[in-house]
C-alpha cells in the first residue's frame, strides 16, 4: 500500500480513470471505488447497483453513488456478467467511506474479455503516478 498525499493506493489491483479498482480473483474480478473517489465524494449516503446476472460493459455506467455533495456514475472496469452484488453496501453506503478496498467492494464479475481489457487499465505503478498528477491539479 502506498499513500499519495493521504490517498491509499493498494498494490495488486488495477485502476481506471473513472476512480474504480479491480482485483483479479481466479476467473472472476472484484470491483469497487478508490479511496480517492470516496474522499472526494465525502459522505456517501446511497448506492445504486445492478442485479446479479446482469451484464456490464467496460467504460460504461452500471450504477450510481450518491453523497451529500453529488451523484456520480459508477463505470465498469471490465465487461462481463455480474456474479455477486454487495448488498451490505446498498444497506450501509457509509462502508464505502470506511473501507473502499475491503468491505466496500461493489461487484464480482465474470469477465468476458479480461486479458484484452486489462490493457485499458492502469497497473499499480501507473495508478500511483496518476494519483500524484491528480494531487498536483487538486
Amino acid at each position: 500500500m502506498v499513500k499519495v498525499d493521504g490517498y491509499d493506493v493498494p498494490e495488486g489491483l488495477y485502476y481506471t480513470k473513472d476512480f474504480e479498482w479491480l482485483k483479479i480473483e481466479g476467473d472472476k474480478v472484484r470491483m469497487g471505488i478508490t479511496d480517492y473517489a470516496q474522499k472526494q465524494l465525502r459522505e456517501i449516503v446511497y448506492v445504486e447497483l445492478p442485479s446479479s446476472g446482469a451484464t456490464v460493459k467496460q467504460n460504461e455506467p452500471y450504477g450510481t453513488v450518491e453523497s451529500v455533495k453529488s451523484v456520480s456514475d459508477l463505470v465498469a472496469a471490465v465487461s462481463g456478467t455480474i456474479e455477486e452484488v454487495n448488498a451490505e453496501v446498498q444497506e450501509k453506503p457509509e462502508i464505502l467511506n470506511q473501507d473502499p478496498y475491503g468491505k466496500g467492494w461493489l461487484l464480482v464479475v465474470k469477465p468476458s474479455n479480461l486479458q484484452a481489457e486489462l490493457a485499458n487499465l492502469m497497473d499499480f505503478n501507473q495508478a500511483v503516478e496518476w494519483h500524484k498528477s491528480l494531487v498536483k491539479k487538486g
